[in-house]
């Protein structure tokens, strides 16, 4: 007999996609159990504010963190929802500790789904000169512009340190084209705004940024309405509200559909790999 599926969203959550998740889960995975955290009843959604305003005073007195599972997991194959933003190195102790409990409480088996993985760009040296669409992969930009049907530019940078580039050189013509620079991850936004007067200077009419994790820290929101860009679009794995309303140019696309169909399948022994190239809508 195939175990159940237990959803858990954590203190950290999806990053932005919060209540999305309620609806993309209950389409994809049918009869799924949530945790309380996922109701969608006001009285339990107010009575979880109240239980974690309590943990929260108890944890600053005593120093730790307190998690309660809402909901029983024995059996259950368990999907734990924590993104790596806001209050990060909480946020992942916090992880850490639901797993715990989760195996404390029988479940079947746990799996961590973090939307944006923390300290990743840590893993990483800065080279000297980088070969790519603003920071992305070659491989990535060129498969999206195969499917688009459309040709494709590089941008070749080097940096001083971390988030300061010193120069770039565009490689490919966009002259009297709308340019779209592809990159996984911006962060104070200096190297894209960057790339995108450079694309200007050599002819583009128009300029868009499509990016995975929109960190937006210190200068970006202000770099961002500054910039040329028409619109700069990130996906919810980092909560954008509050920046939505400081800068008008940013647009959110939601991926709790493609979350949910990853543990469907994951959950039923299906290919994950087929997302890839078979986006849910």
């Amino acid at each position: 007999m195939q175990a159940g599926v237990a959803v858990v969203l954590g203190r950290g959550g999806g990053g932005g996609i919060g209540e999305d998740f309620l609806s993309g889960f209950s389409i994809q995975l049918g009869a799924v159990q949530f945790a309380v955290v996922l109701s969608p009843d006001e009285r339990q959604w107010k009575l979880l504010e109240d239980a974690n305003q309590q943990n929260k005073e108890v944890q600053q007195e005593r120093g730790y963190r307190n998690v309660e599972i809402g909901e029983s997991v024995r059996g259950e194959d368990v999907y734990i929802i924590q993104s790596g933003c806001g209050e990060i190195n909480d946020n992942l102790m916090e992880l850490l500790i639901m797993i715990n409990a989760c195996k404390i409480a029988s479940s079947s088996r746990v799996t961590a789904v973090i939307p944006c993985f923390p300290y990743a760009r840590q893993d990483k040296k800065d080279k000297v000169g980088d070969l790519g669409p603003v920071g992305g992969t070659r491989s990535g930009v060129t498969s999206i512009a195969d499917r688009l049907n459309v040709e494709f530019a590089l941008i070749h940078k080097e940096r001083k340190k971390a988030n300061e580039v010193d120069r770039m050189v565009l490689v490919g013509d966009v002259k009297d084209r709308v340019a779209i620079l592809v990159d996984d991850m911006a962060d104070t936004c200096g190297t894209i705004c960057y790339a995108a007067d450079k694309l200007l200077s050599a002819g583009a009419t128009k300029v868009y940024a499509i990016l995975t994790h929109g960190i937006f820290s210190g200068p970006a929101i202000s770099r961002i309405n500054n910039a040329a860009f028409e619109a700069v679009v990130v996906t919810n794995t980092i909560p954008q509200e509050d920046k939505m309303r400081h800068c008008p140019k940013i647009q959110v696309i939601d991926i709790s559909m493609i979350l949910a169909e990853a543990i469907r399948r994951t959950h039923n022994g299906e290919s994950v790999s087929y997302l890839f190239s078979h986006v849910p809508l």
